[in-house]
């Protein structure tokens, strides 16, 4: 969607793209509320960034529900920040019956957001205040991460939580190319890139069968 790339893009446009119904488009106007009224006080996200928040955050994290198996029923996102990707997904996976959303946050203060905002939101989110480092091994449908880590790095923490058909979505930028020949050397992996529909330099990679080179 052209307006995804360039010009102005607002909830109109967003629920557009992401094809939402007017009820899941209020509950992320509300969110977008609930993150600039904390922002003002807590620097969750760049000024400039919140300047475009519908493109550069909300968007370019739904984006990733459209890869999301429609028999998946976890998920955890890495470095969650201020929620995104994995708040943004688990209100888009609201309806879903049984779908639970974990949310990996080293960060007290970003924490405490997102224990706000999933509250009033009525979403069944779990916050874990936690580094990656620390992360207890746990199996999930779905790994999630957005401008968490380099990937050789990232891909170590993601190993903790995968399972035998887990799918990892990780959003990257223009040196992802880099840094999938760096990781190669220690990781063996079935990867797909697919184009970011928010930014034109930027690559959603979806990786399976993770493990390490022999």
């Amino acid at each position: 969607m052209e307006e995804a790339r360039s010009g102005h893009f607002g909830p109109v446009e967003f629920q557009a793209a992401a094809n939402v119904s007017r009820e899941t488009l209020a509950r992320v106007k509300l969110f977008v509320a609930l993150l600039e009224e904390w922002n003002a006080r807590h620097n969750l996200v760049s000024a400039r960034s919140l300047a475009e928040v519908w493109r550069r955050h909300v968007w370019d994290s739904a984006q990733l529900a459209a890869f999301v198996p429609p028999d998946a029923t976890s998920l955890v996102d890495l470095g969650s920040g201020a929620g995104f990707p994995g708040l943004i997904l688990a209100l888009l996976s609201r309806d879903r019956v049984g779908f639970r959303t974990v949310l990996v946050e080293a960060t007290s203060k970003k924490c405490a957001f997102l224990a706000m905002a999933g509250e009033r939101l009525g979403l069944n989110v779990e916050i874990r205040n936690s580094r990656l480092e620390d992360a207890p091994r746990e199996p999930f449908d779905i790994v999630a991460a957005r401008a968490c880590a380099p990937l050789s790095r990232l891909l170590v923490y993601a190993q903790a939580f995968q399972g035998p058909n887990t799918l990892n979505l990780f959003l990257k930028g223009q040196s992802v190319g880099e840094e999938l020949t760096e990781a190669h050397k220690s990781w063996r992996m079935q990867v797909r890139e697919e184009p970011s529909r928010s930014d034109p330099s930027g690559v959603i990679l979806a990786i399976r069968e993770l493990r390490h080179a022999d």
